[in-house]
C-alpha cells in the first residue's frame, strides 16, 4: 500500500500473539468462575445472609450475654421491650433475643455438619460404584434405591424414640439418611468419566482403581458435590426443624429454631407474635439463602456457563 511507513509494514507483518488475544488487552480467564457466581445476585445475597446469621449466632452470644440455662418464671412472657428484653421472654422466662442465637448454633451445626456427612458418604459410595459398574454397581445403587424408598423423616422419628436426641447423634442420623441423593449424582458422573481418555490411559499403564477414582474421577465431580452439598445442608436444617416442631429435637435447655417455633405455635392465639415470628423468619431465611448459593455454584460450575 502506497504511503506506509516502513515500521507500520513491519508491524503488520508480525504474527498474532499465540494467546489469541489483541495486543495491548488481557485475556479474561482469570477469575470468570468467580464472577459468574457474583453475577447471580441471588446467591450473593444468600452468601450475605449466612454470613450475618453466623455472625448472629456465634458472635451475637459474646455481645448479648443472657441465661439460657436457668428459668425465670416472673420473668416469662414479657413482650418485646419489656424489662431490657428486645424481643420479650418466652414461657420459662428465657431471653427471646438471646434464645434465637442459642437456637442458631443447634440449627447451623447440625445442618453444615450433616450435609458434609451426606456429602462425603455419597461421593464414595456413587463414585465407586459408577467407575466399577456391573454386578457391584447394581447392587450397591439398589440399597440406594431401597434407602430413598423410606422417608427420611420417619427414620430421625424412629431414632429420636430410641434414643435421646441430641446434637451428635442428630448429625449422625441425618447424615446417614442423607447421602443417597448425593450418591446417585455422583454415579451419573463417574459413569460419563470412566470413559475419559486420561483415565483409560491410567489403566492402560496399570493404574489402581484407587487411583482412578481418588485422582481423577472425585475431583472431576467436585462442581456437582459442592453444589449438592448447599442443598443437603438446607435440608438438614429443615428436618432439624420438622423433627423438633414435632417434639423430637434436641432437649431443654438446648434449643433450635424448630424447636422455639413448635412452643411458639402453642401461645398463637394469645398474641405472643414474637415467639412465633423471629424463628420462623430465620428458618425460611437460612434455607432460602442456602438455596440460593447452590443455585450460584451450579452457574459458576456449569459447562455452559464457562462458555457463555
Amino acid at each position: 500500500m502506497s504511503g506506509s511507513r516502513p515500521d507500520q509494514l513491519a508491524a503488520d507483518d508480525e504474527p498474532a500473539p499465540a494467546s489469541g488475544h489483541t495486543p495491548g488487552t488481557v485475556p479474561r480467564r482469570r477469575g470468570t468462575a468467580l464472577r459468574r457466581f457474583t453475577r447471580n445476585r441471588l446467591a450473593v445475597a444468600g452468601l450475605a445472609v449466612v454470613a450475618v446469621l453466623f455472625l448472629f449466632s456465634f458472635v451475637g452470644p459474646l455481645i448479648y450475654d443472657t441465661d439460657q440455662v436457668h428459668t425465670d418464671l416472673a420473668a416469662a412472657n414479657l413482650e418485646p421491650g419489656d424489662d431490657g428484653h428486645p424481643l420479650g421472654t418466652d414461657d420459662v422466662g428465657y431471653d427471646v433475643l438471646g434464645r434465637l442465637m442459642v437456637g442458631g448454633q443447634t440449627s447451623l451445626v447440625i445442618g453444615l455438619a450433616a450435609g458434609a456427612l451426606a456429602t462425603v458418604i455419597g461421593t464414595a459410595w456413587g463414585a465407586v460404584a459408577g467407575y466399577l459398574g456391573g454386578r457391584v454397581d447394581a447392587v450397591m445403587m439398589r440399597v440406594v434405591d431401597a434407602g430413598i424408598a423410606i422417608p427420611a423423616l420417619f427414620l430421625l422419628l424412629v431414632a429420636s424414640a430410641i434414643t435421646t436426641p441430641d446434637v451428635p447423634m442428630m448429625i449422625l442420623v441425618m447424615g446417614l439418611v442423607s447421602w443417597l441423593v448425593p450418591a446417585r449424582l455422583v454415579r451419573a458422573e463417574a459413569l460419563s468419566l470412566k470413559t475419559r481418555d486420561y483415565v483409560l490411559t491410567l489403566r492402560a499403564i496399570g493404574g489402581s482403581h484407587r487411583r482412578a477414582i481418588v485422582r481423577h474421577i472425585v475431583p472431576n465431580a467436585v462442581g456437582t458435590m459442592m453444589v449438592n452439598a448447599t442443598f443437603q445442608v438446607a435440608d438438614a436444617i429443615l428436618l432439624v426443624a420438622y423433627v423438633s416442631f414435632l417434639g423430637m429435637g434436641v432437649q431443654p435447655p438446648a434449643t433450635d429454631w424448630g424447636a422455639m417455633l413448635s412452643k411458639g405455635v402453642s401461645y398463637a392465639y394469645s398474641g405472643a407474635w414474637w415467639l412465633i415470628l423471629p424463628a420462623g423468619v430465620l428458618i425460611v431465611l437460612v434455607v432460602a439463602s442456602f438455596n440460593f448459593i447452590g443455585d450460584g455454584l451450579r452457574d459458576m460450575f456449569e459447562v455452559r456457563g464457562k462458555n457463555r
